[in-house]
């Protein structure tokens, strides 16, 4: 499962990072990180970006950057 299917309020661990190059680092950068506990906030109004909480701060990425973070 993916990061971009979960609805908000939703708690996870996350699982694996698939994402290469720039955009893996960039996520790598904000913490997303094996291990790494995330809660889904909320979507925009218009699905993009996606609120999460990560490590006890607020971060928004777009659905199509969360497709590559595995949760369980």
């Amino acid at each position: 499962m993916t990061l971009d299917e979960l609805k908000p309020g939703t708690a996870t661990v996350m699982k694996d990072l698939t994402a290469s190059g720039a955009l893996g680092q960039r996520l790598l950068d904000l913490g997303f990180y094996p291990g790494a506990e995330i809660s889904v906030v909320r979507n925009a109004p218009l699905v993009d970006p996606v609120e999460l909480e990560l490590d006890g701060y607020h971060v928004s990425i777009r659905h199509d950057e969360a497709r590559h973070v595995e949760v369980e």
